[in-house]
């Protein structure tokens, strides 16, 4: 068992006497988990005055057989004390057991609960949420207080943030390191409220201000340098150890591993998180192809997804693209999709050597859903057999703050409604549900807080084999192998022409469309001939086979 704190050197710690309105008042303690492994976890214990204390944990409840180290914290810190040597897919219960610096008696907090790494083929939960808000006041605080009673209830292993949590970029000239200390130390009270059996995991979103373009203005002195201290003082993200991977940069200004990235197995899912922000350093609100991932973050997320042999894929992003709205529309062009703002194909352009645009990457690799939030409200799409997912708000007392801003910027589903996603994987699939929450008041006319507004399942999907597409081509054809349908990807269905042969030169299938159905040809290999503008493209994929 090992303990570390993080330290801002040159920064002081901020005291009592300085907390504000926004800021931890009364909260004695914290206990935030974060990234668990097959074999640890790491508890960030915070207390508001100096304190020594210990965890002890088990497999039984009441029955604590181990202990970590005992630690002395000064007030204000935020120790991360790592429990290791775990047994794999176990459930565990433990509680920190703290006296002031000096007293004579440990109090025990309440029990709590986490476990290690699921294996594969069991069942289990997991919980998304987005765009809370509180610090600009959109987000309601006691709206929020009551998705979190809700998620409490859900019993998941773990839960995501995707980002626009701690904030706030409004006035980054003038926001100074107490500002972003104050922000994130405001969110303890309320994830230390479900957090200490809910391991949590952040997805940084514009709002956090952890931008390459503000990391580059008069650093150290800036908000990104000031919220990634800030945010890994208070809250443990993965960062590559052997079970995660992720980014392996270690940055200057005391930040070392920023943690913006990071990707892992649990069960049956590979989860993939993305920063959409840290590589854009062009301006404060980067489109089209001033927006990037970076090639190194671009390569490493297509090295998680190809490599992997779980049977779903999710992804999480703030944004497909950081800025702009939407979910299918924002995913066509640009390095997410390939295509300019007039539908010609430019990834080979603006992206030599990368091979294929996010989206085509997402479809080849057999992702189910892709997972955003940003917009403020919940939104379903689907583009080639990739599910876009937008989170609903979860702080949202209005229940319509995006649904009136922003829903016409989707094509499928959206609707009104504040809460969270909850996402439970089984040999029935993996479903996901739009969990509601009400306040009091709102409960009425049959309608009640923790009820499902939408529910819909994802299948295990097929990955290609193979990529035959040629490097510049506008065409490309998913998945590989296939067993249903298979997706066209191209710009537009004008002129399009696919014929599908079999291995006998037979032509078996001609359409113009994106989407064909092969549920009915036997299992084999055929040749794909697409023809769009006069251009052809062939591809050999695999048909049937279940």
């Amino acid at each position: 068992m090992t303990s570390s704190v993080y330290r801002i050197h040159g920064l002081a710690m901020i005291t009592l006497c300085l907390l504000t309105a926004q800021t931890l008042l009364s909260q004695e303690y914290s206990v935030i988990l974060g990234r668990p492994t097959d074999r640890s976890i790491t508890a960030s214990v915070y207390f508001a005055k100096p304190t020594e204390y210990y965890l002890e944990y088990g497999t039984l409840s009441g029955m604590y057989t181990q202990q970590s180290a005992t630690v002395t914290s000064k007030a204000g810190e935020s120790v991360k004390t790592d429990l290791v040597d775990l047994g794999p897919n176990t459930k565990y219960v433990y509680r920190v057991r703290y006296r002031a610096v000096g007293g004579t008696t440990f109090q025990p907090t309440p029990e709590y609960t986490f476990r290690t790494q699921r294996a594969r083929g069991e069942a289990f939960t997991f919980l998304v949420e987005a765009d809370e808000h509180l610090y600009d006041k959109k987000g309601i605080r006691s709206m929020y207080q009551i998705t979190l009673e809700n998620m409490k209830k859900d019993s998941a292993d773990f839960m995501l943030s995707l980002g626009d949590t701690f904030g706030d970029d409004h006035e980054p000239t003038t926001t100074t390191s107490q500002d972003m200390d104050d922000l994130h130390r405001d969110y303890l009270q309320y994830l230390g409220s479900v957090c200490h059996s809910l391991p949590f995991y952040f997805c940084l979103g514009n709002h956090e201000g952890e931008s390459g373009y503000y990391l580059k203005q008069n650093a150290p002195n800036n908000i990104a340098v000031w919220g990634t201290l800030w945010r890994k003082f208070y809250y443990a993200n993965p960062f590559p150890n052997g079970f995660y991977t992720g980014n392996m940069t270690r940055e200057a200004n005391g930040i070392d591993h920023p943690e913006n990235y990071y990707a892992w197995e649990w069960g049956d899912a590979l989860f993939v998180v993305l920063d959409v922000y840290r590589d854009c350093d062009v301006n404060d609100k980067p489109q089209n192809w001033d927006w990037t991932l970076g090639e190194t973050q671009y390569r490493w997320m297509r090295s998680a997804l190809e490599n992997s042999t779980a049977k779903y894929k999710f992804v999480f992003a703030h944004h497909t693209r950081g800025q702009g709205r939407g979910g299918v529309n924002t995913a066509k062009g640009a390095e997410w999709g390939g295509y300019n703002n007039k539908g010609v194909y430019e990834f080979d352009k603006f992206r030599p050597g990368w091979g294929l645009p996010i989206h085509q990457l997402m479809v080849k690799t057999g992702v189910n859903v892709f997972f955003q939030g940003h917009d403020h409200l919940y939104a379903k799409e689907e583009l080639d057999g990739v599910v876009y997912q937008e989170v609903p708000m979860p702080s949202d007392s209005t229940y319509e703050i995006g649904v009136l801003a922003n829903a016409d910027a989707y094509t499928d589903v959206t609707m009104r409604g504040t809460g969270h996603l909850r996402i439970s994987i089984s040999d029935a699939g993996a479903v996901v549900d739009f969990v509601s929450a009400l306040m009091p008041k709102d409960e009425v006319d049959g309608k009640k807080n923790g009820e499902i507004l939408y529910s819909y399942t994802v299948k295990p999907r097929a990955v290609s084999v193979n990529d035959d597409v040629a490097s510049g081509s506008a065409v490309a054809v998913a998945p590989n192998p296939a067993h249903d349908v298979i997706n066209v990807l191209a710009p537009s269905t004008a002129a399009l022409e696919v014929v599908i042969t079999n291995v006998l030169g037979q032509v078996v299938a001609r359409s113009g469309l994106t989407t064909i159905d092969v549920s009915q040809l036997p299992h084999g290999l055929y040749d794909v001939m697409t023809r769009l503008n006069g251009q052809e493209t062939r591809q050999t994929i695999m048909i049937g086979g279940r």
